[in-house]
Parts: C-alpha cells; structure tokens; sequence
C-alpha cells in the first residue's frame, strides 16, 4: 500500500494524494529501486491498483476534514501500516491527535524508518499497538488516552477483509462506544454474489494471490449488510461508493489511465448519530 503511494508521487502527475513522505517510509533500499524504475510498476493491474489506494486514502482524509471543520480533534488510523497523515498535518493541524493503531512488530518498523530518516515524531501522534484478534480499536484508543467522551475520525482501510466476520461484528458493536458525532470512513469487499462475472473472476485472482502471500481474505458483506451493521452500533452510513463513483470524484477526465478497474471493494462513510 505504501509503494503504490509512494509511486502515485513519482508516475502520476495531477496527484489525487499529495505524499511528501511516501517514498521516505518505504526505507532507503526499496525507495531507490522505485526512483531508479518507476515504469515497471506502470502496467494497467498496478495502475488500478495505485488508483484504488490513493483514491480511498483521500475519501478517508477527507472524511476526516469534515470532522475537524465541525470540531473534532482526534484521529484513529487503524491497521496505520505506513501511513503519514501525521507527517503531514503537523504543521498546519498540530491540534488534531493522531492515534495510530497497528500490530506491534510493525510499528516498531515504522518507527525505525522515522529515526532513520530523522523525521521528528509530532508531539500530536501517539503510538497504539493492537491486534484486533486480541481486542477491540475502541477499547485500544482508551488504554491510550484517547479522550472518548469527544468526538473521534476513525480510518479502517485495508482492515477488515483480513478478519473474521465475527471479530468484524465484534469490532463494529464495539464502535458504539464511541461519542455522537464521530464519523468512520472505511472498505469492505463485496460478496461475490454483487458482482458481475468478470469482477468475480477478477477478485477470485486477486483473493487467491493473498492466500498464497500469506494473507488470506476472510470477510465479505453488501451493502444492506453493512448499513444495518453500523446502525446497531449507532452509526448512520452517508456514502457508500464502489469503483464507479470513486472514480468519478477523484479520478475523472485522467489522461494517463489512473483508474480503479474493478468493482470488489467499497467505500463507505458513517456518523455517530446516537
């Protein structure tokens, strides 16, 4: 996901995501290898691919401006990986904390690149280890001093395709706990049963190449499903896009074929409303 960010700055010239410091995160070997060849990630799969991550990046931080437009000053990132909203807001929202929940191997990585890097750690980003397996993103942000009686933005990208449905109902209860006027902004892959043949062959491919790396796909829904999700835990949804509409918004009247092309995941926006 980062390389894909880190090659929208190098390969697309009109950015839909603006990441001074994408290709620093990736390390100083893997960050050469892309400057010295940039092309070779170019091919149409790569490009839907890049098209997918930084188009639902910006649909998540732009979720997230909205919230701080009507006061909200906290900001959950879960499965962060190498995200660096934090990098990049720390001069112009410095009041805005950045709660970033991942895995603690990697956030030790990350933490590794930043030093190596010499990017200072913002006063505004906290550090929040957590496998959701084990508990809960709401439960997470309160052990680390989020202040849950105010609103909070939450991110979950690229998160719950990789659990269980169970622990995705569970973490979605437990999103309840969170205060009126909290917004979420995440992805859901679609059952295959939404989708056309040729979308459902291509996400069969895609599903059986993250097997085989080791990272199975375990979680599917519709919309129907997900909106009554949300709505038990208090969150009424706004918008929940597939590829068409993303494109629409974010990448329309392109020349260099930066589009997502198919329809497996959507993205979806919801607020607290009770």
């Amino acid at each position: 996901m980062a390389t894909a960010r880190a090659l929208h700055q190098l390969l697309d010239q009109a950015r839909v995501l603006d990441d001074p410091f994408a290709l620093g995160s990736l390390g100083p070997a893997s960050a050469a290898a892309l400057m010295l060849d940039p092309d070779a990630h170019n091919d149409v799969s790569n490009r839907s691919l890049r098209a997918g991550i930084v188009a639902r990046s910006r649909f998540a931080e732009d979720r997230l401006l909205r919230t701080i437009a009507t006061g909200g000053r906290q900001y959950a990132i879960v499965g962060a990986g190498l995200d660096t909203w934090a990098l990049r807001a720390a001069q112009a929202l410095p009041s805005v904390d950045v709660f970033e929940l991942d895995q603690p191997a990697m956030q030790a990585w990350k933490q590794q690149r930043h030093a190596e890097n010499r990017w200072a750690t913002p006063a505004s980003l906290h550090w929040v280890p957590a496998d959701l397996r084990d508990t809960s993103a709401a439960d997470a942000l309160a052990s680390a001093g989020a202040q849950l009686s105010a609103p909070v933005a939450v991110s979950i990208l690229g998160v719950w395709v990789y659990l269980d449905p169970a622990v995705v109902a569970r973490e979605a209860m437990a999103l309840g706990a969170l205060p009126v006027g909290s917004s979420l902004a995440l992805d859901y892959r679609l059952n295959e049963s939404c989708l056309n043949p040729i979308e459902r062959t291509m996400m069969q491919f895609t599903a059986h190449m993250m097997a085989a790396g080791g990272e199975p796909w375990r979680s599917a829904s519709t919309p129907e499903h997900m909106k009554q999700l949300l709505a038990s835990a208090g969150f009424e949804v706004e918008e929940d896009l597939g590829h068409a509409e993303l494109n629409a918004r974010y990448l329309a009247k392109r020349r260099d074929g930066l589009q997502i092309a198919g329809g497996g995941f959507r993205y979806l926006s919801a607020v607290k409303v009770r």
